[in-house]
């Protein structure tokens, strides 16, 4: 695969959504969607490297509780929308049983309001390249990132490539913030239950309904989503 990397300081899991094939041939258009961690490590030098590469927007996928340990500001020159992909409701649920963090829940977390509510948000977003991230940018970027990415068609290995990087990128990460690396707990929890990392998302990406997904927002924007804020005719 390409390497997609967005390297910049304060960064460890970073990367592009352009450059990746698709099944009908061509690739995805670059400067249209990133993902990340929380650039809450940037220094003003990588916030304006992203400003020159023509990120305008940012989606901040994160918890309130999440968002109130930040230690730093956003520039001014970023539109930052932030649209909390935790539902309490399924929460709830699955908490306890460790579900949550896993792609073991995605398809079922798709029937949930906060799906559709950051779609529209990516879809309305002001003319730029749009970043998502939420804390690690693993898990509910991983699912936004992986539905932008089978909407336009996306071949199938490069969509459990890029998901699958975030687990190579994790020890880097988990160094950066200075926190532990989460991805042995995840393994030997999917473990237990007979699957992995990859074979849980690939049994999501086998399940996903895309057209299901669209009809959850409005014709003007399932076409913006379809043509990646027409990057793609």
């Amino acid at each position: 695969m390409v390497d997609r990397s967005v390297r910049l300081e304060g960064y460890a899991n970073a990367r592009e959504l352009g450059g990746l094939p698709l099944s009908g041939g061509g690739v995805t258009p670059r400067r249209v969607f990133l993902r990340s961690e929380s650039p809450d490590l940037l220094p003003p030098a990588s916030w304006e490297r992203l400003r020159d590469y023509g990120v305008r927007t940012i989606v901040d996928l994160r918890r309130a509780d999440e968002r109130a340990g930040d230690r730093g500001t956003r520039p001014h020159w970023a539109a930052v929308v932030t649209v909390d992909l935790h539902d309490a409701a399924f929460d709830e649920r699955h908490w306890d049983d460790g579900l949550v963090g896993t792609a073991l829940h995605y398809l079922e977390f798709l029937l949930e309001p906060p799906i559709a509510a950051v779609l529209e948000t990516i879809a309305d977003a002001e003319p730029g390249a749009v970043l998502v991230h939420c804390v690690g940018g693993r898990d509910r970027t991983g699912l936004v990132s992986a539905l932008l990415l089978a909407i336009v068609g996306v071949e199938t290995e490069a969509i459990v490539d890029d998901y699958l990087e975030s687990v190579r990128n994790a020890p880097a990460l988990a160094a950066l913030q200075g926190v532990p690396n989460w991805e042995p707990n995840v393994s030997r929890l999917l473990a237990d239950r007979g699957t992995s990392t990859e074979k849980s998302f690939r049994a999501f990406l086998a399940g996903l309904d895309v057209d299901a997904v669209l009809d959850a927002v409005t014709p003007a924007r399932a076409e913006a989503l379809r043509t990646w804020r027409g990057g793609l005719l």
